[in-house]
């Protein structure tokens, strides 16, 4: 069960470039860590500049989605059953765990279960 759009995250090869990119449009700076991480204010979403480290094998410039849902086993056994594929589980430890999904036509998403 999908709860919420939690966030959507571009893999940003060099962040310190493209957090000022974003800063220039406008975009409020929430918080940042180093050039793993940037997070924007943006409403009920937020917008990510995902680093090398965090981009769940995201290509540079790659969009990802990611869905909040309550239980991440449980998801990513519904997603295997409707023939979708499950990446490695990303422990963040207080944060929560991330999975990069791609369903059966070759979209990507993530899945997150906050902590």
């Amino acid at each position: 069960m999908i709860e919420r759009l939690r966030q959507v995250f571009v893999h940003a090869h060099n962040l310190h470039e493209q957090c000022r990119f974003y800063e220039t449009l406008g975009f409020k700076l929430r918080f940042r860590d180093g050039d793993r991480w940037a997070q924007f204010d943006t409403g009920d979403a937020s917008f990510a500049l995902a680093g090398d480290e965090e981009a769940l094998g995201a290509a540079p410039g790659e969009w990802l989605p990611v869905f909040q849902v309550p239980s991440l086993d449980v998801s990513m056994t519904e997603a295997r059953a409707a023939g979708g594929t499950v990446g490695d589980v990303r422990d963040m430890g207080d944060h929560g765990r991330t999975v990069r999904v791609t369903d059966n036509a070759g979209a990507s998403f993530a899945l997150f279960q906050p902590a």
